[in-house]
């Protein structure tokens, strides 16, 4: 019986992942599509916007309660995980474009 299961699902899933990522669309670029993209690019736009000063005021709070844990170990951890947890953050929030345009990609928006 899981047999059977896992077979029926394993085409559903192909069925659906092989229409998903047709290159061809009938409605072209409908009107909403064309404001949620641009809806997508103005919430990329100012997420980076206020990313900056924010990623700018954790790195600066961590360096400076590294700064003056003064010998305190807990306090020295601390800091290099705010460091490190704003840095990631604020990596990852660049990436977003890259993300974006690779979604666009794979939908074939871009033709």
């Amino acid at each position: 019986m899981k047999k059977v299961y896992y077979i029926i699902y394993t085409l559903f899933l192909a069925f659906i992942l092989l229409n998903c990522f047709c290159n061809f669309s009938f409605g072209a670029y409908p009107k909403l599509v064309t404001t949620i993209t641009s809806a997508f690019e103005t919430v990329e736009t100012w997420l980076l916007r206020i990313a900056t000063p924010a990623a700018a005021v954790a790195v600066g709070s961590g360096v400076f309660m590294k700064k003056f844990s003064f010998g305190d170990e807990e306090r020295i951890r601390t800091g290099k995980r705010i460091i490190r947890g704003s840095l990631f953050s604020y990596g990852f929030i660049l990436c977003i474009d890259l993300i974006l345009s690779a979604i666009q990609l794979l939908v074939g928006e871009n033709e």
